[in-house]
């Protein structure tokens, strides 16, 4: 048999005419790209695209290979047709790409199986008695999409041996639609890399005990991370009224509303650059030490007006607070014992050596001497040094125990290693 065809044959007819012979709409084909394209943001369109392809080519099964991963893992996949698991979502299967007639072929490239192999050939491969004819699958089309980061994507759509093989108008349909599958999967990358740094981003200004309080332009509360729950819930200083900011005392909250108000002056003049952030002193009627807060523009290149965008953040400190830091990094960065590691975050925190050691429940002396070896591993002379560099150094970017910098009275802080910890997002 001859190599794959190349695009060349398939571009002899035009997009008007595939999508006539095949006798689709033009309102389908443009649902089926829209599907493509919003899968961007949510894969499930993605699987309702891959559900229209499967009517469109008349096919038993439709399946997208989104990764190859080396064995024993299970590859990635999302299936349009009769499967065990039911259709919907992203599903793991065994995919031996070196095992498979399909290993390395040309990218970017429609074949069907006639253009491999005789039909003697594939009906005693192993490959098609193992994982096609159990599913009623005879005839392929398919296809392996280069991706601009340098992965690849294979699509294989399948039919049962009594429909007819798949001519040279499905074959041109496959290879328009390569250029979408393409983009929407290469957008969805970047947004998925974009919204996980920004989830690591956020977690570590969680555990620097930064509050991060989100505005609109008509500035209502969009989103509040977790320390900010907790500063808000004290109604010490800062509060929530009808969905809004506002500081307790007066004279705090006129000078908040000002720099509020500021941001959203400058940002709908267009002058992000202009001004930076500003800051104010809130004062608590607790009589503890005044949040410090600071407001800033979230900087925008939004192209198309929109109402009820991000506009301003917030960020709140609390200087009494105590930040959540990884007990496990801090006693891997300075060699520390759990003892020293206990000891030493609770001096961070501001205590003096004989209520650290009684919140430790140990004696002074032990803490003394835990002292010493901390001085002697971390190459500090005094206890300010030692503070400083606790505070200074990444122990607060490590993922933080479940008991958050320090436990409570009696108990030792300890923390988990990262293997203890739930990664990724698990999905159907």
């Amino acid at each position: 048999m001859g190599p794959p065809w190349g695009l060349s044959m398939q571009t002899t007819l035009s997009n008007a005419q595939v999508l006539a012979d095949m006798g689709i709409e033009l309102a389908e084909y443009e649902r089926l790209i829209g599907n493509m394209y919003d899968a961007a943001l949510d894969t499930g369109r993605l699987n309702e695209a891959l559900r229209q392809l499967r009517v469109l080519f008349k096919a038993s099964y439709v399946t997208l290979i989104l990764r190859v991963l080396d064995e024993p893992f299970l590859s990635p996949m999302m299936v349009a047709g009769d499967v065990e698991t039911g259709e919907g979502g992203v599903n793991h299967y065994a995919y031996y790409a070196k095992s498979t007639l399909f290993d390395k072929l040309p990218v970017d490239t429609v074949f069907t199986i006639e253009d491999l192999m005789s039909d003697s050939e594939w009906s005693s491969s192993s490959f098609y008695l193992l994982y096609c004819q159990p599913y009623g699958c005879y005839h392929m089309l398919g296809t392996d999409i280069s991706m601009p980061d340098g992965g690849i994507l294979r699509l294989r759509i399948n039919r049962p041996r009594e429909q007819p093989r798949f001519d040279v108008t499905a074959r041109a349909l496959c290879a328009m639609l390569m250029p979408h599958l393409r983009r929407a999967l290469h957008m969805h990358a970047l947004l998925d890399r974009s919204v996980s740094l920004g989830s690591l981003y956020s977690q570590t200004i969680n555990r620097l005990a930064v509050a991060t309080i989100v505005l609109d332009e008509n500035g209502s509360v969009l989103q509040l991370n977790p320390v900010a729950r907790e500063i808000l819930g004290s109604s010490d200083g800062l509060k929530l009224v009808g969905g809004r900011l506002e500081a307790t005392y007066p004279s705090d909250n006129r000078e908040l509303t000002r720099l509020v108000r500021n941001a959203f002056l400058r940002s709908r003049q267009g002058d992000e650059a202009e001004l930076g952030a500003e800051a104010m002193s809130v004062s608590r009627p607790s009589g503890q030490v005044n949040l410090g807060v600071v407001v800033e523009l979230i900087p925008s290149q939004q192209l198309v007006e929109g109402r009820g965008k991000p506009t301003v953040v917030v960020y709140v400190r609390d200087a009494v607070g105590k930040s959540l830091v990884s007990t496990v990094v801090a006693s891997q960065l300075y060699n520390l014992t759990p003892a020293e590691t206990g000891l030493a975050l609770e001096l961070a925190n501001g205590l003096s050596l004989e209520e650290a050691s009684e919140r430790l429940h140990i004696r002074r002396n032990t803490a003394r001497a835990h002292l010493r070896s901390i001085f002697s591993k971390t190459g500090v002379r005094r206890q300010t040094e030692l503070v400083r560099i606790m505070l200074n150094s990444v122990v607060a970017l490590g993922v933080p125990g479940p008991e958050s910098l320090l436990a409570g009275p009696g108990q030792v802080a300890t923390g988990r290693t990262r293997g203890d910890w739930p990664g990724g997002v698990k999905m159907r």
